[in-house]
């Protein structure tokens, strides 16, 4: 394995505050991907912006200005936890598909894969810059754009459920599952957009929880938990 994407969830690396962002959550993470990074797979990582903004919350607000407001969250989150990688011994780069002043790099696929051969953990912030497309949508694209070997996605529950466990004390989880099955039984892995694009590109995930134990090394070093979402 070359070169992975990693989607961080804004809400998880809030902590148990559930709000804006939590220093020892954050600083577990980036010693996880450290560990990873020293292994010689290069590392693309994606937040939400959960923490921050859930999207539209009044009629008042337009859907595309909502969008607009969750793309700065990710921003903001990527601009934090990149410093907090950068603490640990990281080298980083955050990329947008929109200017943001001094702030961060405009995305192009050259730039990125410039910065990977360096070495560097690469953010990928701002989704895709338009609105309508989540951050599952921007994951899946970057990850297409730049041939990862696969999308792993750090989530507050530890793989993907027949039903929502926190609603169902009998959900069963899968240990694997195809794509097909997942956009058949709309499972909610990811959007529908980013499930066909996956589809269409044969790129498989991996769902694992991120407040285990070192999961993310464990994702990654055959010790994996979660569920794989394969592809045909």
């Amino acid at each position: 394995m070359k070169r992975i994407m990693l989607k961080l969830s804004g809400e998880a690396l809030a902590g148990e505050k559930h709000t804006g962002f939590d220093e020892p959550t954050v600083t577990k993470v980036a010693r996880q991907v450290k560990e990873v990074a020293d292994q010689g797979i290069q590392t693309g990582i994606v937040i939400g912006g959960g923490n921050f903004w859930r999207g539209r919350t009044s009629e008042k607000i337009d859907r595309t200005k909502a969008d607009q407001i969750g793309m700065l969250a990710t921003v903001m989150n990527c601009i934090y936890v990149s410093e907090i990688f950068r603490s640990v011994g990281m080298k980083t780069a955050i990329l947008t598909p929109f200017a943001c002043g001094s702030m961060t790099e405009l995305f192009s696929k050259d730039l990125a894969e410039e910065y990977f051969e360096e070495g560097r953990v690469v953010f990928f912030a701002g989704g895709t810059g338009h609105p309508y497309f989540s951050t599952d949508t921007g994951i899946v694209l970057r990850a297409i754009e730049l041939s990862a070997d696969g999308i792993y996605l750090a989530k507050a529950i530890d793989g993907v459920y027949d039903s929502d466990p926190k609603l169902n004390p009998a959900a069963v989880k899968y240990d694997e599952i195809t794509i097909d099955q997942v956009i058949e039984q709309k499972l909610a892995v990811v959007d529908l957009t980013a499930c066909i694009l996956c589809m269409e590109n044969h790129m498989p995930m991996y769902v694992f929880g991120l407040n285990e134990e070192n999961s993310i090394v464990k994702a990654l070093s055959g010790d994996f938990c979660g569920t794989k979402v394969t592809v045909s």
